[in-house]
Order: C-alpha cells, then structure tokens, then sequence
C-alpha cells in the first residue's frame, strides 16, 4: 500500500496537471514496483513560496540567483 507526498510550490498548478501527476506516480508503481494502483496513495500538497528554501535561501531568492 504506496503512498506518495509530492510537494510543490503554490503557482497554479492545474487540476489537470495534479492529475497528470497522481496517474503517472501510480503507473510508475505498477510497473516498477508491481504495486496495485487500487491501493496506491497520492497526496499532492501545495506549499507557499515563503515557505520553502533552498540552498538557505526562501525560493524566490534562490531563483533570482539564477538569472
């Protein structure tokens, strides 16, 4: 019984793509893993920019750092 937490940051994700994602985690599952997509668990959680840092720096930072 799988379960998978996909954390992304809040910037309009479509349900579409939030879709496309569940059903891609779960096909990689089943086919890697052999694992039953009936039992499969996928949470997607959306997390505000200011909450989330990388390389010690809140996201944005990090991303203007790259330009």
């Amino acid at each position: 019984m799988p379960y998978v937490n996909i954390k992304i940051t809040r910037e309009g994700a479509t349900p579409a793509q939030k879709a496309e994602l569940i059903r891609g985690v779960t096909d990689l599952l089943a086919r890697v893993l052999d694992k039953n997509p009936a039992t499969t668990f996928v949470v997607i959680d959306e997390v505000a920019l200011e909450d989330w840092g990388v390389g010690g720096v809140p996201v944005e930072e990090y991303r203007r750092s790259l330009k």
